[in-house]
């Protein structure tokens, strides 16, 4: 099992990170959380709803501030370090890592922040292409750090309320959208910057307004386990702007806004009106999959946790066969979880690669994680790792 890290380890990490580097203390340091989806996918960019919970491993980030207009980035994971001028940063400017946190500076700037330039080291227990948004994890890091310091000079909403987080969470998108070049939807940096420990966040991705569900698992003497089946995972290889092309372009053809706006119930005459058998399934994903996560937080609200596993399975076989987002590794690790008594199992994030997750009894974690382990040995795989997601707190300062 991939455990989270305390957060005066992260945070000394990060700090001693920070002054080999760059020398002398930071001015602090913040951290952010990955996240899972616990249904709801593909459904963001199409306005939608969803319905995350961030995980307990999160990115942390020291920073100091610098009045030169300068920035300059070390990551643990990376090497050598990155600077720049924050009047450089732009759309196109920048690759690798650094287009994710020089891209949050930049839309803050473009947002009418006043944002300083800075120095920052980089440390994070978020497992990379894992599917478990470890760039929305930075991002919001960076967002939190950028807007803490600049004090009593922000100009956007309160950084603290759920308004702010949401201006916040916006910033982090236009980075990742127009910076990094990754065209994704916003749940991911919703989730980093809104959740709730103890709770799933339900977002709704038309209008951006969340709601807290209480998600117990201890209570229900539960565990979600999180397989990473390190699959390569990339949203930036084509295939993920191609699923959001179509959808787009779907919306387009039936006189929509955005697919959410077509009901269920309306489903098989929008079907009807589309030209080819790709849009038809991938609107057929979408709208059934809203119509998933909204039947899962009704079971949540009404205290039976236990009775959603079928929904997760309905979900991944959507993806599976609609979608066309799972893969080899995902397939086998959702079959082989159920077999080994999960109550539901599904890819989780974009996928292509990534993580799939089970709704497992608490305490069998381990032997769902060896079965796993041994159907992807058999299969040739390379092994997987395991973690298990205490649903926890946002993006905060530590130190």
């Amino acid at each position: 099992m991939i455990d989270p890290w305390t957060p005066t380890d992260g945070a000394a990490s990060a700090r001693a990170q920070f002054a080999e580097v760059f020398g002398g203390e930071p001015d602090g340091v913040w951290s952010a959380p990955g996240r899972v989806n616990l249904i709801g996918e593909h459904t963001d960019y199409n306005g939608g709803l969803c319905l995350p919970v961030a995980l307990p491993h999160r990115t942390f980030v020291a920073l100091r501030t610098r009045d030169d207009g300068g920035l300059g980035l070390v990551s643990g994971r990376e090497s050598g370090v990155w600077s720049s001028e924050l009047t450089a940063v732009g759309p196109g400017s920048v690759e690798g890592w650094p287009a994710y946190p020089a891209g949050v500076a930049w839309a803050l700037a473009q947002a009418g922040v006043t944002v300083p330039g800075f120095d920052a080291a980089v440390a994070s227990c978020v497992p990379y292409g894992a599917g478990l948004s470890s760039s929305a994890a930075l991002e919001s890091a960076f967002a939190v750090a950028i807007a803490d310091r600049v004090g009593a000079a922000w100009t956007g909403p309160d950084p603290s309320s759920d308004e702010g987080r949401a201006f916040l969470a916006q910033a982090c998108v236009r980075a990742e959208n127009e910076v990094a070049g990754a065209p994704t939807g916003g749940m991911d940096q919703a989730a980093s910057l809104r959740c709730a420990a103890g709770h799933a966040l339900l977002l709704d991705c038309r209008d951006g307004s969340t709601r807290q569900v209480p998600f117990d698992l201890a209570a229900a003497g539960l565990d979600l386990l999180v397989i990473d089946t390190r699959a390569e995972h990339a949203l930036v290889d084509g295939q993920y702007a191609q699923r959001r092309a179509t959808c787009e372009a779907a919306a387009e053809a039936l006189g929509v806004p955005t697919l959410r706006e077509i009901d269920p119930a309306d489903l098989q005459g929008a079907l009807a009106a589309l030209g080819d058998d790709v849009s038809r399934r991938r609107v057929r994903h979408v709208v059934t999959e809203i119509a998933r996560v909204t039947e899962f937080v009704a079971l949540l609200d009404a205290g039976r946790i236990r009775d959603v596993g079928p929904l997760m399975d309905a979900s991944h076989e959507s993806l599976r066969v609609d979608y066309e987002v799972t893969c080899a590794e995902l397939d086998v690790a959702v079959a082989t979880a159920r077999a080994a008594g999960a109550l539901g199992a599904r890819m989780t994030g974009g996928g292509f690669g990534g993580s799939a997750i089970a709704l497992i009894d608490a305490g069998t974690a381990q032997a769902v994680a060896d079965a796993v382990s041994a159907a992807f040995a058999d299969a040739g795989f390379t092994a997987p790792e395991f973690l298990l997601a205490t649903p926890s707190g946002p993006a905060h300062r530590d130190v």
